[in-house]
């Protein structure tokens, strides 16, 4: 068989696996989202192996979005780590089969402790689930694997589930955009979040700014000495007026040689678009990419020139 029709098919069924989940979406969910909302200290996700793993980023997707999380080992907490776990936390226990030796054996001693508990797993009906608060079915009709063996189908439908359990718990309890940037001070997400125009923009000497009344040619010259490739035009008051490029300079020296002798206010994009300095900078490129430009004039609010934002500066961030 072709290698790329295996990969589609694998991707097929792990997405139909996913999309089966909906159905799951019962009260035993809605309880679990309301014992994550009103939990007073963390969320533990407790897992072993594959289960494990997709236990660790459940956990770590929670504790980006506003809902205080930690991963516990079963095997390390039943040598001594349970102690961190307190009455008011909430328990998720992740074990598809129902069977995992290390789940059986720390269950009860959450149990004991007073912790409420979540399973999510593939077997609601297995006998090591009596007396958890709330069973999450995500179970599968099959695994990716040939011979719907190795787990594959299943972590995917349970990290999805996982996810889906995040965010509608992080919406319940007000998780807005401003705390995200707090809690991602770094990394492309801090910079999409937090970095503002004024933090990328080109300003004092790498600003290209010229006077209503130069010529296109004596325009060129500043443009070229900053590498901006564009300038503003200003009246006598150093307002903004204009806006010229040179994709403007291409376009017109098609149609006249003598364009360089020319008043600049007579090409210049008049009335052009512009940024606060304050518009948050992924804000902007959405404005550069929309209107097909590669840079906008930065003005304040009586619209005096304080900077020019170039795409390029955007993308070297990774805001795009």
């Amino acid at each position: 068989m072709n290698n790329l029709k295996i990969a589609k098919e694998i991707l097929e069924l792990e997405s139909k696996a996913i999309m089966a989940q909906i159905k799951h979406l019962d009260t035993d969910f809605k309880k679990a989202i309301l014992m994550m909302k009103n939990c007073k200290g963390h969320v533990v996700i407790i897992g072993l192996g594959k289960s494990g793993l997709i236990g660790r980023k459940i956990s770590a997707t929670m504790s980006s979005v506003g809902i205080p999380s930690l991963f516990l080992h079963p095997a390390e907490g039943l040598h001594g780590d349970l102690g961190v776990l307190m009455k008011n936390d909430v328990a998720i226990l992740l074990s598809y089969s129902g069977e995992t030796e290390e789940i059986k054996r720390v269950f009860p001693v959450i149990k004991k402790i007073g912790i409420k508990t979540i399973a999510m797993t593939g077997k609601s009906k297995a006998q090591v689930w009596q007396g958890c608060d709330t069973i999450i079915d995500c179970s599968v009709e099959k695994e990716a694997c040939p011979y719907n063996f190795v787990p594959t189908a299943s972590t995917t439908a349970m990290l999805a589930i996982g996810d889906a359990l995040a965010l509608t718990v992080s919406n319940l309890k007000k998780f807005k955009k401003e705390h995200l940037a707090i809690l991602h001070p770094l990394g492309a997400i801090g910079k999409k979040l937090t970095m503002q125009v004024r933090d990328l923009m080109r300003k004092g000497k790498q600003n290209p700014v010229v006077k209503h009344n130069a010529t296109v040619g004596s325009s060129l010259l500043v443009m070229t000495g900053t590498k901006v490739g564009a300038t503003s035009i200003v009246d006598n008051k150093g307002k903004l007026i204009g806006f010229f490029t040179d994709g403007d300079l291409r376009r017109h020296l098609q149609n006249d040689d003598k364009i360089l002798k020319k008043n600049i206010t007579s090409v210049m994009t008049k009335n052009p678009l512009v940024v606060a300095p304050e518009t948050m900078a992924v804000d902007a490129a959405r404005i550069l990419k929309s209107h097909n430009i590669d840079n906008i004039p930065v003005v304040s609010k009586d619209n005096k020139p304080l900077g020019v934002l170039d795409q390029g500066d955007l993308l070297r961030e990774g805001i795009e």
